[in-house]
């Protein structure tokens, strides 16, 4: 399938990331409007090809199709609320990172006012959009994805999610929780060594292949989760994964134990209350049932 370049297109927000959105479309060939609340942001753009206009209003009376990149969920109203008639029979994709129950309020809206809507979560930071391992997550109107996944898939890999509007972001946000507690692991970790005098570099070096191949185990622990047998053989017990050492040693260097306490505390709630001889998979229970 090849990119309709006749599709007229307008995109609302030009920070970082709506900057980086705009620009792929220039550069396909697209009739792209930008608009963006603050003067200034459009220069490059428009050098490239695009056309800038003063306001949100002109931005959607120029595009068929509304891409919308702002600040939050909050600015996404601002900006279009007042516009929504201007809006019905066109259609509206909104990037912006949201919750799942404002996507889903955001395409209630959207329908009553004679929109179409396709929510995204974007997977990427600026500078990766367009270059592989980039990847946005929809969800929304099946009919908006698949017209315009050609368009869609100059930012990177799209992935449909289904018509419940909110999952894109779950799966965004999901994803992200991941990456974060990852993220300050690795900190943890470079603090520890920091008192022997080991660099972050140093620490990064050994900490990168670890970690890859540690993520190898996230299918098995998957199997076992949707299994629901945390007693499955092979697997690492919650006895012998008490953390009480790691805390004791990284107490002992003199920094948090903040990170590491945490999962302490999700795997002795579970073994507190019988089942220190299952597997860690079974922490996702302290996870699922908090308190």
């Amino acid at each position: 399938m090849t990119a309709d370049n006749s599709v007229q297109v307008s995109v609302l927000g030009l920070g970082a990331m709506g900057g980086a959105l705009a620009g792929a479309l220039v550069k396909a060939g697209y009739a792209t409007t930008v608009w963006n609340r603050s003067p200034g942001k459009a220069d490059d753009l428009v050098a490239q090809g695009a056309e800038a206009v003063a306001t949100a209003g002109e931005a959607v009376r120029a595009g068929r199709l509304v891409i919308a990149c702002l600040l939050d969920h909050a600015s996404v109203h601002e900006v279009l609320d007042p516009l929504s008639g201007e809006l019905a029979g066109r259609t509206l994709i909104n990037v912006t990172t949201t919750m799942p129950a404002q996507s889903r309020q955001l395409a209630a809206w959207a329908a009553a006012a004679g929109v179409a809507y396709l929510d995204g979560g974007i997977m990427a930071v600026p500078h990766m959009i367009g270059q592989p391992g980039s990847s946005i997550l929809y969800s929304g109107s099946a009919d908006v994805f698949y017209q315009y996944k050609p368009l869609l898939d100059l930012w990177g890999s799209s992935t449909y999610f289904g018509e419940d509007a909110g999952l894109a972001s779950l799966y965004d946000l999901a994803l992200l929780a991941g990456m974060y507690v990852m993220f300050a692991g690795f900190m943890h970790g470079v603090a520890m060594v920091a008192p022997a005098g080991v660099s972050a570099g140093e620490f990064a070096a050994m900490a990168t292949p670890w970690l890859t191949a540690m993520t190898g185990a996230l299918g098995e622990f998957a199997a076992v989760i949707d299994g629901g047998d945390y007693t499955v053989e092979g697997q690492q017990s919650l006895q012998f994964s008490s953390l009480g050492d790691l805390l004791a040693a990284s107490a002992g260097q003199g920094i948090s134990t903040e990170v590491v306490a945490m999962v302490q505390r999700l795997i002795q709630r579970q073994i507190d209350a019988g089942h220190g001889n299952e597997g860690f998979a079974r922490i996702i229970e302290s996870i699922k049932h908090p308190g």
